[in-house]
């Protein structure tokens, strides 16, 4: 069998650890170098199902701004970003906005929703 390893550097906290995860088919076989659980768990994700979160900008109709700021109210599947971001670019939502509003719910079935950053006065 292949063993693969794979050096990270966890997220977590700001203590930036340095984890090695040696894996066969995405089957952790060893987790090394973290110093909480918190790290181990980011690591095992990492390898095995990648989670980012998405922020980015939509269009708004009737504001005092062009563009408003969303982000993922919780992570979204890593190779899902970019479809996910594609789509965002496609909408435009109409002033006003308070931060915290629901954009767009369950983006692309995901079970995510994607929420306002700041508040939007309408003009």
């Amino acid at each position: 069998m292949n063993t693969n390893k794979r050096q990270l550097n966890c997220i977590v906290c700001p203590l930036g650890c340095a984890v090695k995860v040696f894996f066969e088919n995405n089957n952790i076989k060893e987790i090394s170098g973290f110093t909480c659980s918190r790290g181990e768990k980011y690591a095992r994700e990492e390898i095995t199902a990648p989670k980012r979160s998405l922020t980015t900008t939509v269009k708004v109709l009737g504001g005092e701004l062009p563009l408003l700021p969303v982000i993922s109210k919780t992570t979204l599947p890593k190779e899902k970003i970019l479809a996910c971001a594609r789509y965002l670019a496609t909408i435009a939502v109409k002033a006003p906005i308070t931060e915290g509003n629901i954009v767009q719910q369950n983006i692309l079935n995901l079970g995510v929703d994607i929420v306002a950053a700041r508040d939007i006065k309408a003009v």
